[in-house]
């Protein structure tokens, strides 16, 4: 190979198609999407409906186990009869306390430009969620750090298709267990201001991811909007466990909003048949709604799952399977039957890298989220090996995903604009539209382009250096950190934070 073509191609890996810091400024504060096209239901009303009554026979009949005693209380003053830890639920009784939930709501970000709304027409993308390892093409896998889930937040913050920051984008092991939370909330405090999610692995947890909100939002501004959605999962089958239950209860009285989410392997913590995994799911979600109701009535609640199967031979998770595409589209048909905002979704991937299998495996669940009309899609950038990892290369290359899924969600264009009858009237037959007023109004904004994607002739790709997509991620990823400015943060606010953070560390003990 020549000295020059070498060199062109060194350039173009150091170039990688990367964005300057006014770019990614720019890009930043694009609109959260409104869904233009009509949401597919796969199941007929018939169906949902026979769902929804076994739902009520699980709830009356079977009950769902409550492991903290505050909560039993707090069902039993509201007319749930329970036998030990099992709570049953009257059937009349579902309908009441789930209409009292917010279809819709808003959460408020630190940058107001960057509010989301959530339920209704409105999509929210949200990254990956609890890996304890991440990936990319230089260092391979290994355990994720502090400055991995930094490096997340600015990832997510400079792309216009990621609309909250997450959660916990990774799982930070280079901190200790017991304090982690703090930094991790810090984190997203300090260096992104898009909403965010809080910590839920206790009530004292989410307490203080609520006092750290306070500090920047104040106490009341939260309280009449949420400033934080956090995952509260159901120990499937019909379980909400101690844990879980604490931080829920500490959200709900602070009037923050939660995802009563089941996790749910069909063949092991759900039946193999489709129909009773959505009857378990749909019990167990309400469940969880009603509690929420019960504490805090118009507390602002989402209504979710987390779901696909096992492979039957092997026991192993199976993501992007076709089982798991058929319970999604029922789920969001049950969540618009109770009038309930949706989480459900994500670019899910057995794949250990970023390659062909990764690629497939999560279209495979996000074009149903997107025509299922998902509110809230957790794990949709960046999720690998069953969501083990986090993964570099895959998060730039899934936002690429969500850039097509923008324009799709736009739906069909009807305007005059859209129509372009003046374009139509004026090209002859032995014309073009290339060079037509209307292309050259619309021309930068008509297509969406998928800016780390080449569509160049394959001499010109090859000539550049014959990269491939994950390639150019890995550059792409590198450049975008390189120029991230995290946004301003009031010093005094900041001297609040870091006192409290001090305090906790100081109170907490390591056994906690």
């Amino acid at each position: 190979m020549s000295d020059a073509r070498s060199a062109r191609r060194k350039s173009r890996r150091q170039r990688g198609g990367g964005q300057s810091a006014a770019e990614v400024e720019k890009i930043a504060k694009a609109a959260q999407p409104v869904v233009n096209i009509p949401p597919y239901a796969l199941a007929s009303e018939e169906a949902i409906e026979k769902i929804h009554s076994s739902s009520l026979e699980i709830l009356s009949d079977v009950g769902i186990d409550f492991y903290d005693e505050e909560a039993k209380d707090i069902l039993k003053q509201h007319g749930v009869r329970l036998e030990g830890d099992t709570a049953f639920f009257d059937r009349e009784m579902v309908d009441e306390y789930v209409s009292k939930a917010p279809s819709e709501f808003t959460q408020i970000a630190r940058n107001p430009a960057n509010n989301v709304r959530i339920g209704g027409s409105n999509v929210c993308f949200a990254p990956v969620y609890g890996p304890p390892f991440v990936y990319d093409n230089d260092k391979g896998r290994r355990e994720a750090t502090m400055e991995d889930f930094i490096n997340f937040i600015k990832l997510a913050n400079a792309t216009p298709y990621l609309h909250s920051q997450g959660g916990t984008i990774c799982e930070p092991t280079d901190e200790p267990v017991h304090t982690r939370h703090l930094d991790m909330i810090y984190a997203h405090l300090k260096y992104g201001d898009k909403p965010f999610m809080g910590s839920v692995t206790s009530e004292e947890n989410a307490d203080d991811s609520i006092r750290m909100a306070e500090i920047v939002f104040g106490k009341e501004a939260i309280r009449e909007n949420p400033a934080m959605i956090s995952l509260i999962n159901i120990s499937s089958p019909r379980r909400l466990d101690d844990r879980m239950l604490g931080a829920l209860k500490a959200y709900t009285r602070a009037n923050q909003a939660c995802i009563i989410s089941p996790f749910l392997f069909s063949g092991a913590m759900s039946p193999v048949a489709l129909a009773g995994t959505l009857v378990q799911m749909n019990a167990e979600s309400l469940a969880g709604v009603m509690f929420t109701q019960m504490m805090n009535p118009g507390c602002p609640v989402i209504f979710g799952t987390f779901q696909t199967n096992i492979d039957l031979q092997s026991g192993a998770p199976v993501f992007g399977s076709p089982e798991s595409q058929i319970v999604l589209f029922a789920a969001a048909q049950l969540a618009r039957r109770h009038k309930l905002p949706f989480r459900s979704g994500g670019m899910f991937a057995s794949a250990k890298v970023a390659d062909a299998q990764a690629a497939y495996e999560s279209v495979n669940v996000m074009l149903p989220a997107v025509m299922a009309r998902v509110n809230f899609v957790l794990h949709a950038a960046g999720w690998l090996e069953g969501g083990l990892a986090a993964g570099y290369e895959k998060f730039v290359m899934d936002c690429e995903i969500l850039g097509n899924f923008h324009k799709l969600l736009g739906g069909l264009d009807m305007s005059d604009n859209g129509m372009a009858m003046d374009s139509l009237r004026n090209v002859e037959v032995t014309d073009h539209h290339l060079g037509t007023e209307h292309t050259m109004k619309n021309f930068r904004n008509a297509f969406h382009r998928a800016e780390g994607f080449n569509y160049d002739s394959y001499e010109k790709w090859y000539e550049e250096g014959a990269l491939t997509a994950d390639q150019v991620a890995n550059a792409r990823y590198k450049k975008i950190l390189k120029s991230y400015k995290a946004p301003a943060l009031d010093a005094g606010v900041d001297e609040a934070l870091q006192t409290f953070m001090a305090q906790r560390k100081e109170e907490i003990p390591p056994e906690f």
